[in-house]
């Protein structure tokens, strides 16, 4: 009777322990990595961070995030992530590539979602493999969230081109890096769909956080005859949107609707650019809670909806018929594929 119980007992700690197993095998904690700048910046840090942080709170997970003050805190921010056992790590901007890709390849089980930054034999993982996102390539732990800013972009240009009186159009950077790029050429491109003798100021502005120096450059295309002005570079792009409502000129937005998050510019923006960057992170930790967030490139597009024009809000009466046609034009090009914003 003892040995009886003896087994039986045995038995049940046996299953108590694969219950256990079981259990802590589920993921159950969700860590944001920040650019630089401030996670309340109306823009791609806010986003990121809003919509990781509210799935988390629906599933249930614990969160934690970390401002990153300069480059040179990304790597020690994932690090200490990892050290504090965070199942799935997501990093935002693209300059954190480099130290995502090398924390992915030291750490195999640890998940991690990565904003703006894609990965290419020779460029995030060895030249000689076929895919960076198999275990060859090392980065079979590793999904990133990719948007077309070539395509909206596009779309942006196409209604500036069409509405501008002066023939001249303006757009502020932020850094000379991929995403910004795809966004002024997609830019350009639309406008020059419009109007191929349209002019095209640009100025790259080799940080994030640079308002003053955003206004500056905004200022000077303005003095150029540039009726509308493009932000695309955080901060440093909102100084220019703040230069275009100061000259009483037309602005567009970038990343977010900012007509909701900067609104002492709002009765000047004519829309924005957006990246639906928020709903992008709370499908990712919902997908990798599910057990689906799979390893590659998830691209959001015009075509899914990924990225797309703000409302004109207030200057929506000032938008002609024909304008609005282009753009819906514009739209079912990017869509069918018959028009390449970066040809």
């Amino acid at each position: 009777m003892i040995n009886r119980r003896l087994g039986l007992f045995m038995v049940i700690i046996l299953l108590l322990q694969i219950v256990t197993a079981a259990c802590s095998s589920k993921p159950d904690s969700v860590c944001v990595v920040l650019d630089t700048g401030t996670e309340n910046d109306n823009g791609f840090n806010q986003y990121s961070l809003k919509g990781a942080r509210t799935a988390a709170a629906e599933l249930g997970l614990s969160f934690a995030h970390a401002p990153s003050f300069s480059e040179r805190d990304y790597a020690p921010n994932i690090d200490q992530f990892i050290t504090e056992g965070c199942d799935l790590i997501i990093t935002v901007g693209f300059l954190m590539g480099e130290a995502t890709a090398a924390a992915a390849r030291a750490n195999p089980k640890v998940s991690f979602a990565i904003v703006d930054v894609a990965y290419f034999p020779g460029e995030g993982c060895d030249a000689a493999v076929a895919d960076c996102y198999t275990a060859e390539g090392g980065l079979d732990n590793v999904t990133s969230l990719m948007f077309a800013e070539d395509e909206v972009g596009y779309l942006a240009g196409t209604l500036a081109g069409c509405m501008s009186e002066t023939g001249v159009i303006g757009s502020v950077a932020g850094m000379e890096i991929p995403p910004v790029v795809r966004f002024v050429t997609g830019y350009q491109n639309g406008a020059r769909s419009q109007n191929p003798g349209i002019q095209t100021l640009n100025v790259y502005i080799p940080n994030f956080n640079d308002p003053a120096s955003g206004k500056l450059a905004g200022d000077d295309q303005l003095s150029k005859g540039a009726d509308i002005l493009f932000g695309v570079g955080g901060n440093t792009g909102n100084g220019a949107l703040l230069a275009a409502h100061e000259a009483g000129m037309l602005a567009i937005g970038v990343d977010v609707d900012q007509y909701n998050t900067f609104t002492e510019v709002a009765s000047s923006l004519l829309t924005s650019a957006t990246k639906n960057i928020d709903v992008a992170t709370y499908n990712a930790v919902m997908s990798f809670a599910a057990g689906e967030l799979a390893p590659g490139i998830q691209l959001s597009t015009v075509a899914n909806g990924g990225v797309g024009l703000a409302p004109f809000h207030n200057l929506d009466s000032r938008v002609p018929d024909a304008c609005r046609q282009a753009v819906q034009a514009a739209e079912a090009g990017l869509t069918d594929g018959s028009i390449d914003p970066m040809p």
